[in-house]
């Protein structure tokens, strides 16, 4: 029960973050009047602003959880969560149909009309996409602390074949520990690094690459889609081995160096980070996403007071200042606010479709190593788990 209420409120509290229908988008909008970097400024506010409901509802569906059930009920709050996931994929799925349905339609010079209901449709399809983001990012959490669980399980029980009756208990203020809790809290932010870093060099190579083409279209050359296909797929693929490979090895290399202790530092870290950068970063996305669509729905207006005039004495005449002569009171495509606009969405794609959902790997692919290799780890530290005393000792 705990899972399903703190996923419904996980879901609404990123509706009301990311859809265009409520006060935090639409002061996004607002803010484009000003230009891009007030833009970007308050939409990385709206992100880092969106974790604080969904990280009360997980620390509170921890702590009744494991109260009644210890690590059997965080899990099962998992469950709980996942409980929806028919819903969850579909109003998942919902939005890169409806984006597709525009890209058709604009390429199929259909009506203007279409367009503009696909651009709504795409609208609702950022709100549902941030919303199924929010329940696999939550979901994860919850999911990772199980494993995180069943990893120190692991190692317990092979220690107690050297030490029967040995327990073992996780001291955040042992050194090896709390080291690890820095090190593994670092991790997603390079992993994001990472990956935006691929978003964002592919990008160029796409940009020059249409540039070299753009003087052949003119001529009334055919476009070569597939040079730009290739650069895309190339990137995807290449650019997604470091990433890939600081999932993997970081849990070993520390646990081999430095002990389990390290590696269960190192999971508290990546899942206490982790979650509230993918938080804030599919939020944010989505608000930005959606922030331009509102403008191009032309349901963003001026008035006198969000422009600045030229001097005080076109201020006290109460006439519009020239800015409003030449745009009008209503934003439209091409304006200076619609640049703004698209500014933030453009920061945020890689933000939403990138990094955000692959924090989500990075949390539970991280726990499930070091559970597989927990063992391992335990046996080939170089801070090797507690061994029975010898006969000197005793």
């Amino acid at each position: 029960m705990m899972g399903l209420w703190s996923g419904m409120i996980i879901g609404a509290a990123t509706e009301y973050y990311t859809s265009n229908k409520y006060g935090p988008t639409q002061d996004l909008a607002d803010q484009c009047h000003a230009g891009a970097a007030p833009n970007i400024i308050m939409g990385l506010a709206l992100g880092y602003m969106s974790c604080v409901i969904p990280v009360f509802c997980l620390s509170a569906t921890i702590l009744v959880a494991f109260s009644y059930a210890a690590m059997y009920g965080v899990g099962l709050s998992a469950l709980g969560m996942l409980g929806v996931l028919p819903v969850a994929l579909t109003i998942d799925g919902y939005g890169p149909i409806s984006d597709n349905a525009g890209g058709v339609a604009e390429m199929s010079n259909c009506d203007k009309v279409v367009r503009e209901r696909t651009d709504e449709l795409d609208a609702a399809g950022n709100t549902t996409a941030a919303i199924g983001k929010g329940f696999a990012i939550g979901s994860a959490c919850l999911v990772a602390l199980a494993l995180f669980g069943a990893f120190i399980t692991r190692v317990e029980e092979l220690q107690k074949t050297n030490v029967p009756d040995s327990r073992i208990t996780i001291d955040i203020l042992d050194p090896y520990t709390f080291a690890g809790l820095l090190f593994g809290a670092m991790i997603p932010y390079a992993f994001s690094a990472l990956t935006m870093a691929a978003v964002g060099r592919a990008a160029k190579d796409m940009i020059s690459e249409i540039q070299r083409q753009f003087p052949g279209i003119m001529a009334g050359e055919a476009p070569d889609h597939t040079k730009c296909i290739e650069i895309s797929t190339k990137a995807s693929l290449t650019k997604m081995i470091a990433p890939g490979a600081i999932v993997i090895l970081s849990p070993l290399v520390v646990g081999m160096l430095f002990g389990y202790q390290a590696t269960a530092g190192l999971l508290a870290g990546i899942i206490v980070s982790g979650i509230q950068i993918a938080f804030s970063a599919s939020n944010t996305g989505g608000a930005w996403d959606n922030c331009k669509k509102m403008v191009e729905a032309g349901k963003l207006t001026r008035s006198p007071e969000q422009i600045t005039f030229a001097n005080d004495t076109e201020a006290a005449s109460g006439k519009k200042p020239e800015f409003m002569k030449v745009y009008g009171d209503t934003v439209h495509k091409k304006d200076p606010e619609h640049a703004a606009a698209v500014i933030g969405d453009t920061v945020g794609d890689p933000l939403k479709d990138t990094s955000g959902p692959s924090i989500n790997i990075l949390v539970k692919l991280s726990a499930i190593t070091s559970l597989v290799f927990g063992s391992f780890i335990a046996q080939t530290s170089l801070r090797p788990i507690m061994s029975a005393p010898t006969a000197a000792e005793e």
